[in-house]
């Protein structure tokens, strides 16, 4: 991997005679900031490789002072202290480093640095995945980050709760405890089972977003449940106990006389439940129906309600 030459110095924010304590302080909040897993820019990764490089040889006595005498060849060990316009890096920052262009470039093969990032980076650079975790350095160390996947369940499933097998992949089974009456959209943790830490840090935690799969029966609304009850039109007019269906069974629901169409009819706590607080509610919404055809005696007495019914829908009365 070729990449251009640049002053470690630079790369840390810190002057030439910086301490150790400084070069250390400056490398771990640039670290923090850059570090791939926190920050997400496209660039991040590899301005966290060009810090991490650079505090290598910085925190090192006997290499940063093979650096400061020979600049991009100290891996070498060329001395060219002694070379016409070498001036100790007196230009660094300002197109050059004394005898150095500024696109002097520097290869790393497949020892030294190359090394050093592989352990970085937990071998993200060349041979991702493979198991171990990632040594840290200089005690720095960084919680691995949070993932997310989704959990599809049914409302019957999302109400009783209880143990559930699901699988993300080869190698990742997992016994999930949901709790009873998990609402759409609503997390469960599983502590430590997302990314792995950096430097020995903490693995993140996997959470797992309830996705309520459509049901034919109900309209979900948070806890509250919707559905249509079809009722005649007698059984609206002269009132009726009909049956409805509920998550748990069936139960049945008091139409009282006079209801109209979308009349809303609750029974209480025949929602989702909820393991903190009170349950949701079921809402029985009348439907009125009437028959698409009529025998010659119901139609008669159809007729025969028109004719004396002074009432007028239409009018509201």
């Amino acid at each position: 991997m070729a990449v251009a030459f640049r002053d470690y110095y630079e790369v840390l924010g810190v002057p030439r005679n910086a301490s150790a304590e400084d070069i250390r302080r400056a490398y771990r909040k640039l670290a923090r900031e850059y570090h791939p897993d926190v920050n997400k820019d496209p660039g991040a990764e590899d301005r966290f490789k060009e810090i991490s490089e650079a505090y290598e040889v910085l925190r090192d006595t006997e290499k940063r002072e093979r650096y400061d005498r020979l600049g991009a060849n100290w891996r070498a060990g060329q001395d060219v202290s002694d070379s016409p316009g070498f001036d100790g890096f007196a230009g660094a920052g300002q197109g050059g480093f004394g005898g150095f262009s500024g696109d002097t470039r520097v290869e790393f093969g497949d020892s030294g640095f190359s090394d050093f990032f592989e352990g970085l980076f937990g071998n993200r650079t060349r041979t991702r995945g493979r198991a171990g975790a990632a040594p840290g350095f200089d005690g720095f160390s960084m919680r691995g980050s949070d993932q997310e996947a989704t959990l599809e369940l049914s409302l019957e499933e999302a109400a009783q709760g209880g143990r559930r097998r699901i699988s993300l992949g080869p190698g990742r089974d997992y016994e999930v405890n949901i709790p009873a009456g998990v609402v759409d959209g609503q997390r469960i943790r599983l502590a430590g089972e997302g990314a792995r830490g950096a430097g020995g840090g903490t693995s993140g935690d996997l959470f797992l977003r309830v996705r309520l799969k459509p049901d034919s029966r109900f309209r979900v609304e948070g806890r509250d449940l919707y559905i249509d009850v079809r009722v005649a039109p007698w059984e609206a007019a002269l009132g009726a106990s009909v049956e409805v269906p509920t998550l748990t069974g069936t139960t049945r629901v008091k139409v009282p006389a006079g209801s109209s169409s979308d009349r809303k009819l609750r029974l209480k706590g025949k929602g989702l439940p909820s393991a903190r607080g009170k349950p949701g509610d079921l809402y029985a919404t009348v439907k009125i129906v009437v028959p698409k055809k009529l025998t010659d005696e119901e139609r008669e007495l159809f007729e025969r309600l028109a004719s004396v019914s002074k009432f007028d829908p239409r009018a509201g009365r």
